[in-house]
């Protein structure tokens, strides 16, 4: 069977430590495609100073080229929330002899029990996890065994984690700082060039 790897997130921006979470764990469960999802609405969590759906798109499409990763808009072509079961679905479709993977970051796993159709999820892929925090692997495996309780299929990986965040990008923008290192060199010319992130984030 083919082994596909699913990474979504809102990608706002996708930085480095996306990128090195996805080439670690296409390298360690040896799969043949790894695409990247941007969501178009996140139901998990309020977006600060979201960039257009266009924009974040565009920007993991630069950062996936140089990586051979593979990029789908499957989730902005629905214009409402996206939900991961929705898109679950929609790949195994697409793909129907093959054993997906979700990718999660620390945050994301440690709530997976509460996400909508959270049992679809479970039966349509092995979710996998990495720490990204001193403390995290501990609190993954163990909430990996609450949700293997529930049937679910896990893999975490102790994969050294880049301390980058998406809001850390930000805000290094907003005040005019050096991105180099952050973010892929393309997505740092993408934002120079669109002039995104410039604007004081809400609290």
């Amino acid at each position: 069977m083919q082994k596909i790897a699913i990474f979504g997130g809102t990608f706002n921006p996708i930085h480095n430590g996306h990128i090195h979470l996805a080439k670690q764990f296409a390298l360690l469960l040896g799969v043949e495609k790894m695409i990247l999802i941007p969501a178009l609405m996140p139901p998990h969590k309020q977006a600060k100073n979201l960039a257009s759906a266009k924009d974040r798109l565009e920007m993991c499409r630069l950062a996936a080229a140089e990586n051979l990763f593979e990029v789908s808009d499957i989730e902005m072509k629905r214009q409402d929330l996206s939900y991961t079961s929705d898109t679950l679905r929609e790949l195994k479709q697409t793909y129907p002899d093959s054993e997906l993977y979700l990718i999660t970051g620390e945050d994301m796993f440690l709530t997976l029990a509460h996400w909508h159709e959270a049992q679809t999820i479970f039966e349509l892929a092995t979710i996998c996890a990495a720490p990204r925090s001193n403390s995290g692997l501990e609190k993954l495996v163990d909430y990996a065994k609450i949700l293997q309780r529930n049937s679910a299929k896990t893999i975490i990986e102790n994969i050294d984690y880049l301390p980058i965040s998406s809001t850390m990008v930000r805000n290094a923008v907003k005040n005019g700082k050096n991105i180099a290192g952050l973010v892929p060199p393309v997505v740092a010319d993408y934002i120079i060039e669109n002039n995104l992130y410039l604007e004081q984030e809400n609290e």
